[in-house]
């Protein structure tokens, strides 16, 4: 696993050195995205993108402490911040929230236009000192649909819109993830995964072993989706710094994953509820 994270940080880097020498024309102008978006008067950035974390009961408080300095870490170092400074704009907005059953999501960080070393820092502080909160049960699905619409408020206009989801477990409450992910794909909103696979199987906890599966499968999705698994805790830093790297850069790295409805799932998309179903009957 250790070389699979080299692999991806191996790929980030070259994506940063690659972008210097390249020209961003493309087909699909920002101002062309405005229009079919009507957001014309929304400020233009090289891309929106969600922090959606997972706080469910599953995170233990170092866990949950890994997470949040993972992404202050990654929004801080040199390499996001080359990656930022080579965009057609140079700088992109983000926002970040917590997340944990069907009707729990909190937002930590409203969205913030990033452009440099003193925004980034503000934002990853913002991040430090928010309070940590934890809840019940896990809706990936509830994530999804409470980040979906926070694009259409954010004032900012994306050539990508991409919500990054992290978490260490499968959805057990809320509408189906599967479903739900079509739902936010058909919206021209790229989604990817974080899986954090820490933990032994236990069905106390309804942890699986296939967890980075389960996101290639049912939860990602859109132009360049990937993942970026987690399974020792000395990864969480260079993980988190490598996905946001590739999502500013708009690359994806070459990974062994299945595109979405290229083929039948690789495992069941509703393991999560029939787990909670067997443990807890409702």
């Amino acid at each position: 696993m250790r070389g699979r994270i080299a692999v991806f940080a191996i790929v980030a880097a070259a994506v940063i050195a690659a972008l210097a020498g390249l020209s961003f024309a493309a087909p699909n102008t920002p101002q062309m995205l405005a229009q079919q978006r009507g957001d014309a008067g929304a400020i233009a950035v090289d891309a929106e993108v969600v922090l959606a974390v997972d706080v469910s009961y599953s995170m233990d408080p170092e866990e949950q402490a890994l997470q949040r300095e993972g992404y202050m870490a990654a929004l801080t170092s040199r390499e996001f911040l080359q990656a930022l400074k080579q965009g057609m704009h140079g700088r992109i907005a983000l926002t970040y929230f917590e997340w944990a059953g069907m009707h729990h999501q909190q937002i930590i960080v409203p969205w913030r236009l990033v452009d440099g070393p003193e925004s980034a820092d503000g934002f990853a502080a913002d991040i430090g000192r928010a309070r940590y909160t934890r809840a019940s049960r896990t809706s990936i699905s509830g994530a999804l649909l409470f980040a979906a619409p926070l694009f259409e408020g954010s004032g900012y206009r994306g050539v990508r819109r991409v919500i990054d989801v992290s978490g260490d477990g499968v959805n057990n409450n809320g509408p189906l993830v599967s479903v739900t992910r079509d739902e936010v794909l058909s919206k021209g909103i790229t989604i990817n995964g974080l899986p954090i696979l820490l933990k032994r199987p236990n069905a106390s906890t309804l942890d699986i072993d296939q967890l980075d599966i389960y996101y290639e499968d049912c939860v990602i999705g859109g132009p360049g989706a990937f993942v970026v698994p987690i399974r020792e805790r000395d990864q969480f830093k260079e993980a988190i710094r490598t996905k946001l790297v590739l999502e500013i850069a708009g690359r994806t790295p070459e990974r062994p994953v299945v595109p979405v409805a290229a083929a039948a799932p690789r495992i069941s998309c509703t393991i999560g509820e029939r787990l909670w179903q067997e443990r807890w009957g409702n």
